[in-house]
Order: structure tokens, then C-alpha cells, then sequence
């Protein structure tokens, strides 16, 4: 009975400390094949259509293997909402700025 307490805490320490490590294996799976997430290369939001740097820095983050910039972290929530949506609106705006 006294070696199962020390097991058992054992265990407990080991599950807290691999919570992070989940948590670091999750942002790698958001980044494409090549190990990079493809750039972001539009001048606005594709939430709020402000401009990048009209709120400070912009809130960089990888979603799908793909760089998102937001004007803010703010609208990071709207993101999270509706993802798909605002990927279709960031890949119509470079097809746009291709031309």
C-alpha cells in the first residue's frame, strides 16, 4: 500500500506535465507539409477589414497549416466563430490581388 501512493502521484505528475506538450503537438499540426504555415499576404483584416497596423501590431496565429493576421486579438474571437468562412474570404482576397 505505501508503494501504490508514490506510483500514484507519480502518474498525476506526469499527466499535469504532459498537458502542454498536447497543447505544442496541436500548433505543429496547424503548420502545412513543408513544417511552415503558409504566409499571410493581405494589408487587412479578413474579419474587421481594417487595416493591419490600425490597432498596434497585428494578432498572428496558424490556422490549417496557414498564417492568419487579425487587426486584433479582439477579433480573433469572431475568427473562432466561423473559421471556414473567413479562410474562403482570405483565399478570394488573394485570388483578387493576383490578378
Amino acid at each position: 500500500m505505501k508503494q501504490l501512493k508514490p506510483i500514484a502521484a507519480a502518474v498525476l505528475i506526469a499527466a499535469y506535465l504532459a498537458g502542454p506538450l498536447t497543447i505544442l503537438a496541436a500548433d505543429k499540426n496547424d503548420q502545412n507539409k513543408s513544417g511552415k504555415a503558409k504566409p499571410y499576404t493581405l494589408k487587412t483584416c479578413p474579419v474587421s477589414d481594417e487595416k493591419l497596423d490600425s490597432m498596434g501590431d497585428p494578432y498572428v496565429f496558424a490556422y490549417e497549416g496557414r498564417e492568419i493576421k487579425l487587426c486584433c486579438k479582439d477579433c480573433k474571437k469572431d475568427f473562432d466563430k466561423d473559421p471556414k468562412k473567413f479562410v474562403k474570404k482570405i483565399e478570394a482576397a488573394e485570388k483578387k490581388a493576383k490578378k
